[in-house]
């Protein structure tokens, strides 16, 4: 080689290297820029919305966004008042009709087996979106314009709004716990997107629902919660499903499927790996016992707490469904990827520590360490609610992953009827505390003795956590012969096509890595 040519080499490699190092730091940079951060989000529903049918992004939207969130916040503040101002009742007897609101979400088997074996003119999901949405609509309508109604009637009409949000629930959990199964490396990403919509739909709930309150009252109120129901009957017309031609032997494919699908339940909850951590998941609930009413009453009594107005309390709700979208980003960014018992001990015992919170609160610490009530409720609901959401979407990824395929959403709705009786017996189990302790309308004197009792059962709970399993979020954690054997004696696959089956697992997740 000619010297002059050498030379030439020379000085061009020290220039191409840092040409690769500045195209290095560029990209890194460009990760790093406001408008990187701005644009992933939307990037990663782009993710989504390419591998789902994106009529199943728009379900997940309306009902964990609307049906959930929006409309499952605003009905927790009116609901709230509607009893305190409007029926004037005790606070344990509202934690013990709070309790009663769980009867749908513990049905949700039943619900599931509608919508896994009996299909109604050739469709196995979209009757029941129509189904939830009529109901709820007609019973928020009924409890809002037919004035003071005995607690009975009362009573039944808020059960019927949340049998709306639960037939829903059960009927998008079905479509989710599908997509887990085929495509196990986005199990994570849909949860987070559920979880996403549902803070989100919280934080506008919370947001209005004190100025509602204030201006049309807690009764008048109740009327807007007709509006996602009937978002949930669009839905049952707008969402993409494919209609089964063989209608002559519905009836034969029902009874073979509920069959089926009884069998395979009972086959799969014998499992020790998936009876254990569903035995977790009900204690880590029921043992955290409820005293919501007790700290409401508190909160809004003029003597005895900080008398905060109706709009405050909408806004500390609001800021802790902000709070809850934070909790979602930071499972989403850093923990999706831990063992199921690493992030659940941590997080239980996070949640533990994070009652003391309260315990200080009531009992006024704040103010002798100079500490005003606003800031103080504001940051304490903030932290709670970070790690309620972190301590939950592990559980619930735990239990998609315990979903055999063919009654998924069957087995689904099973672990979440489990789920829903642990939290009506933390309802009444906090019912029955505040009662026992004298816990009234207007005299707390002993709430802070029933806060500390809840925190030392969440303490207690870290006793059981042997029986959540060591796995990691993106194992599959029951056996694939179950999951052959039920998918082979499954249905026809006539149901609803929400993904595009030519993608595999591997491919899913070297998409998401360039992402």
């Amino acid at each position: 080689m000619d010297p002059l040519e050498t030379r030439e080499l020379v000085e061009k490699s020290p220039t191409d290297s840092s040409r690769k190092d500045d195209c290095q730091s560029s990209k890194t940079c460009s990760r790093t820029s406001p408008l990187y951060i701005l644009m992933e989000p939307f990037q990663w529903l782009q993710m989504l919305s390419s591998q789902l049918n994106p009529t199943f992004i728009f379900g997940v939207v309306v009902v964990y966004g609307f049906s959930q969130g929006l409309s499952g916040s605003f009905f927790k503040v009116v609901t709230d008042y509607y009893w305190k101002d409007v029926q004037k009742v005790q606070p344990s007897a509202v934690q013990l009709y709070m309790g009663l609101y769980y009867i749908p979400w513990v049905m949700k088997p039943i619900w599931g087996l509608f919508t896994d074996v009996f299909p109604v003119r050739g469709y196995k999901r979209r009757p029941y979106f129509i189904v939830a949405g009529v109901l709820g609509c007609a019973s928020a309508l009924m409890i809002a314009l037919l004035g003071k109604v005995p607690i009975a009637v009362a009573l039944s009409c808020l059960i019927g709004i949340t049998a709306g949000v639960a037939i829903a629930d059960v009927t998008i959990d079905a479509c989710i716990a599908k997509n887990s199964i085929e495509i196990r490396a986005l199990a994570p990403d849909m949860q987070s997107l559920c979880g996403f919509c549902s803070s989100l739909g919280a934080l506008i709930g919370y947001s209005s629902s004190g100025f509602f309150v204030h201006h049309l009252g807690p009764q008048a109120a109740l009327v807007l919660l007709a509006v996602p129901p009937a978002l949930l009957i669009v839905l049952g017309f707008v969402i993409y499903e494919v209609r089964s031609t063989s209608l002559q032997s519905e009836k034969k494919k029902a009874v073979e499927g509920l069959q089926i699908a009884l069998r395979g339940m009972s086959k799969t909850i014998k499992l020790p790996q998936v009876w254990k951590p569903s035995l977790y998941m009900y204690l880590s609930l029921a043992l955290s016992i409820s005293t919501h009413e007790g700290h409401f009453y508190w909160y809004t009594d003029p003597k005895a707490g900080p008398a905060f107005s109706q709009e405050f309390v909408g806004i500390i709700y609001a800021v802790g469904a902000l709070a809850s979208i934070a909790g979602v980003l930071i499972y989403q960014k850093a923990l999706k990827n831990c063992p199921f018992r690493s992030l659940i001990l941590y997080a239980q015992l996070l949640y533990g520590m994070s009652g003391m919170l309260d315990l200080t609160f009531v009992l006024r610490w704040n103010l002798a360490l100079g500490i005003p009530d606003y800031f103080f409720v504001i940051a304490e609901e903030c932290v709670s609610r970070i790690i309620s959401r972190i301590r939950w979407m592990p559980m619930i990824v735990l239990s998609t992953r315990l979903c055999p395929l063919g009654i998924e959403g069957t087995f689904f709705a099973l672990l979440m009827c489990i789920d829903s009786l642990g939290s009506l017996s933390s309802k009444w189990g906090g019912g029955v505390v505040l009662h026992l302790f004298h816990v009234t309308r207007t005299d707390f004197t002993n709430l802070w003795l029933v806060i500390l009792i809840r925190n030392f059962l969440r303490f207690a709970t870290l006793g059981l956590i042997f029986l959540v399993p060591r796995g990691d979020q993106a194992d599959s954690l029951i056996p694939s012969d179950i999951l052959t054997a039920n998918s082979a004696a499954s249905l026809d696959d006539d149901g609803l096509e929400l993904v595009p089956v030519k993608e595999t697992s591997e491919e899913v997740q070297l998409l998401i890595d360039e992402k």
